[in-house]
């Protein structure tokens, strides 16, 4: 059976996009030679890959569905071994490959970033972003080496690496009242309307903050959009609730308040998860070794809004 990385990758492109032309996009190459090297797999192997119909794209068999997540494995495990043997010889090099949930990035990433560059000039990072399910599907499928995510949505096939806890807080415009308070409890909030960041598995997550107290929010607008639901609430239309304090926040100049919850619990913990039993390049232990000198260096306090003792 002979085949080529380069082969590889493109019908892992293909099948992981549904479409070959998407998949020609990606990497940079004619649809023609996608198709050449999804024929030339099929042959070796002697059985199809894909189901193909015209105008709608390719979907995977179930013998091709199997196959693809052979070839992810493959790709990653020879990602690694290429990154480690470039690695040798002392100093720490080539591509790390890691996904961010997006509403939390621009706050904590860039100073790892900074980090790496004045420590690891060698290593070169590759940035990926997407909600809680999207990461983990990142890291599931070897698109990436990490994913940076809360512990409660790491499954077993995972390790984790805390870096810091991120309690829930209130962001509420400075026009409202609350927004001077110290402190505010969920049954305050309850009676004010919310704006709703609605992404897979946060949406879940701030509900159930409130039912967990037989409580139900006053959802008045949803967003996907942490962005949004900043303006949103910089214009008044009510606050909403985040773990990771915005980058750009600042107390004195900003049209809302950052309010920690008093009666939050179960706080969750943001950190780095990785594929488990599985060794990983020397230059990504090296980016997860700066992230948690950082974290003992207390960088990542910053980040959050410490809920009242």
């Amino acid at each position: 059976m002979n085949f080529t990385l380069k082969q590889l990758r493109y019908v892992e492109a293909a099948g992981r996009l549904g479409s070959i032309a998407k998949a020609a996009v990606e990497v940079s190459i004619s649809q023609s030679s996608i198709t050449a090297s999804i024929d030339a797999l099929e042959a070796s192997l002697d059985y199809a890959l894909f189901v193909r119909t015209p105008a709608k794209g390719i979907t995977p068999t179930s013998a091709g569905r199997e196959a693809l997540q052979l070839i992810r494995t493959y790709l990653n495990q020879t990602q690694q071994f290429q990154s480690e043997l470039q690695s040798q010889g002392g100093d720490e090099a080539g591509l790390v490959r890691i996904a961010c949930y997006a509403t939390a990035a621009p706050t904590f990433l860039p100073p790892i970033l900074k980090s790496i560059t004045e420590n690891f000039p060698g290593i070169s990072v590759k940035v990926m972003e997407g909600n809680m399910m999207a990461v983990l599907d990142y890291l599931n499928n070897g698109e990436v080496d990490l994913v940076f995510t809360y512990d409660r949505h790491v499954p077993p096939a995972q390790d984790f690496e805390p870096l810091f806890h991120a309690p829930p807080y209130a962001l509420i415009s400075k026009s409202d009242p609350a927004s001077q308070q110290p402190s505010i409890t969920f049954d305050q909030l309850s009676k004010k309307p919310m704006i709703m960041l609605d992404l897979p598995y946060t949406r879940d997550y701030f509900l159930g903050l409130f039912r967990a107290r037989g409580l139900e929010p006053d959802v008045a607008h949803s967003t996907r959009s942490s962005e949004i639901a900043q303006a949103l609430v910089d214009g008044n239309f009510g606050y909403t609730i985040l773990n990771i304090r915005p980058r750009s926040y600042s107390a004195k100049d900003s049209g809302f308040s950052a309010v920690p919850i008093s009666d939050a619990s179960n706080v969750p913990v943001f950190g780095i998860a990785t594929l488990s039993n599985l060794r990983q390049p020397k230059n990504v232990r090296s980016f997860i070794k700066i992230c948690t000198q950082l974290r003992d260096e207390g960088l990542f306090e910053k980040c959050i809004v410490p809920t009242p003792s």
